[in-house]
């Protein structure tokens, strides 16, 4: 899966207990998409975590950064059982 869009919240980094740094952070996307011959507009704040080396290597990403983002789409459960897409980054780049 390709995304773009703005970080809008400032990254969260923290450190697994096996010692692997991971990166949190907020996504926003909007375009204009065509479905049916019609235009509709797309709107998607989704969470996305680069883990290890990927981490390491965008230390410098910061809220309002707009980035594209490759990678896969996992389910996410939290302590209380609620579930959320995730989108785990494989390649980041940063487009300004």
């Amino acid at each position: 899966m390709v995304i773009s869009g703005v970080i809008c919240r400032q990254p969260d980094r923290s450190e697994s207990p096996a010692g692997i740094l991971h990166m949190h952070l907020s996504l926003e996307h909007r375009s204009m998409q065509q479905e049916a011959g019609f235009n509709r507009a797309s709107y998607v704040r989704l969470q996305v975590v680069a883990a290890g080396e990927l981490a390491r290597q965008s230390h410098n990403l910061m809220q309002g950064s707009v980035v594209r983002v490759t990678g896969f789409l996992n389910r996410h459960q939290n302590p209380s059982g609620q579930a959320k897409l995730v989108l785990h980054a494989q390649r980041i780049e940063i487009l300004s």
